[in-house]
């Protein structure tokens, strides 16, 4: 089925029906086909995310294990202002 912008745009509700109904719709402008509209299917509702963009392109390796990284280091509690003074220190800002 083919269909202008502003057939589109005053029917929308009616395309959305038909297209969810499985049918597949081509728009035109100026009797030049600009964009088609279908269902979408499952693989193109899931949006791959940034990392697994890099592991795909192979820029990146996945880990090789699985889990926390920092589960077995100890957890470090200092007194408030500990951080900053400690940074203030080793910047020699005393």
């Amino acid at each position: 089925m083919e269909t202008g912008i502003r057939e589109l745009k005053d029917n929308l509700s009616l395309y959305i029906r038909r297209i969810e109904a499985g049918e597949r719709v081509v728009v035109t402008t100026h009797g030049r086909a600009v964009a088609e509209l279908v269902r979408p299917t499952a693989n193109r509702l899931r949006r791959t995310s940034q990392f697994d963009q890099l592991i795909a392109s192979g820029v990146i390796t996945p880990p090789f294990e699985t889990g926390d990284p920092l589960q077995d280091c100890p957890e470090i509690r200092l007194p408030p202002g500990t951080a900053a003074a400690l940074i203030d220190s080793d910047r020699d800002e005393e």
